[in-house]
């Protein structure tokens, strides 16, 4: 037998749920404490109700409460709710719809009772009703509250507004908010979401040269000399110091001043011109010091409430060790010479892209390493 192929929609159909990137193959963004709305379109056919909930899931797996959503516009059967993630890691959210046969049962019945219509036979399905219902109550959140309904609803020794106001009080509204009888439950695919802490979100960045930081006898800034200078950064509200590239810087067509091709030996050259026969992307520049000192410095930013971010530039000098080790991760022009960057009609001499199809995989394997060396 030929199996079908489409895919089920479920009884009551949850379509559009937002929000959601690259039809969730990425994760949502929040950060910790951050609300934000989640969406989705819901509805059956007839007139019976329907009502949806979102179901938000912490990285462990356990599901938060139970979060109603609310019909966004009357007539448009979009539903929205707001929810919060409390800590950071990998979330899920998704959407639940439902028929929602008590609410079917309140509007028939405020429009039959008082029009004396079915009188008895609408009360007793209330009773049922009321009673399944009370099945899916905790005894101690309000169990005994709906049962009572029920019994009102199904006493004919009680006038008839009397049992129909007995189901509708505002005690058997709060609890039945919390623990509704559900039909029918539809669930729409669990979409990712990455919470991260608040400053992904937003911070002050301050760009910092460390080579600036040097003293009258030794000009080049040091990390150990540039920590001295954090204290400063922290007074004046910012949050992330972002440090150009800090490795080995080549010397094949070196930079001079004001851009020009003559560089003399006291230019140091620019930093994003990355490498040199000390090492590369993995390496710190001699002149700033050493890992330790590297270390001293974030550990100092730390104490100062400061982050440290690095420019992850994946371009080279010509003294690069992988210009030599990996030439095929370069653009070759017809002479068989590597291409500098250029932005006509500037040109970076002392700089090489990466060609970043050559070798796919070989270039993640190596940035992955060089990233995790950082972190």
């Amino acid at each position: 037998m030929r199996m079908s192929t489409t895919a089920a929609i479920g009884r009551i159909p949850v379509r559009d749920v937002h929000p959601v990137v690259e039809n969730g193959r990425r994760p949502a963004k929040a950060v910790t404490g951050e609300s934000f709305e989640v969406s989705a379109t819901v509805f059956r056919e007839g007139h019976d109700a329907v009502a949806a909930n979102v179901v938000l899931k912490d990285p462990e797996g356990r599901p938060g409460p139970w979060t109603p959503m609310r019909e966004l516009a009357p007539g448009t059967d979009r539903w929205g709710a707001e929810v919060t993630p409390d800590a950071p890691g990998h979330w899920t959210y998704r959407v639940e719809a439902w028929s929602d046969p008590l609410s079917t049962w309140r509007h028939h019945a405020r429009i039959k009772v008082p029009a004396g219509i079915d009188t008895g036979l609408v009360l007793e399905e209330g009773a049922e009703l009321y009673r399944r219902a009370a099945e899916g109550v905790p005894a101690d959140s309000g169990r005994a509250v709906v049962l009572a309904a029920a019994d009102a609803l199904h006493d004919d020794t009680l006038p008839v507004a009397t049992r129909l106001a007995a189901a509708l009080t505002p005690q058997v509204d709060a609890v039945l908010a919390r623990h509704p009888l559900r039909d029918l439950v539809t669930t729409s695919d669990p979409l990712p979401l990455l919470v991260e802490r608040e400053r992904a979100l937003y911070g002050a960045w301050y760009e910092f040269f460390p080579r600036s930081e040097g003293t009258p006898t030794h000009p080049h800034g040091t990390f150990r000399t540039a920590a001295r200078r954090l204290t400063a950064i922290a007074a004046m509200g910012f949050d992330v110091v972002y440090l150009p590239p800090i490795h080995p810087i080549g010397t094949t067509h070196r930079k001079g001043r004001n851009n020009t091709l003559s560089a003399t030996p006291d230019d140091v050259g620019v930093p994003w011109a990355i490498g040199s026969p000390e090492g590369g992307h993995d390496t710190v520049h001699p002149a700033l010091g050493t890992l330790d000192d590297f270390d001293h410095f974030v550990t100092e930013a730390t104490r100062h409430h400061l982050e440290i971010a690095l420019d992850f530039a994946l371009q080279c000098s010509p003294d690069h060790p992988w210009v030599h080790k990996h030439p095929h991760w370069f653009h070759h022009r017809p002479d068989g010479t590597i291409a500098h960057a250029e932005n006509p009609p500037k040109k970076y001499q002392d700089i090489y892209p990466i060609a970043f199809d050559t070798d796919p995989d070989g270039l993640v394997t190596e940035t992955v390493r060089v990233l995790r060396f950082w972190m």
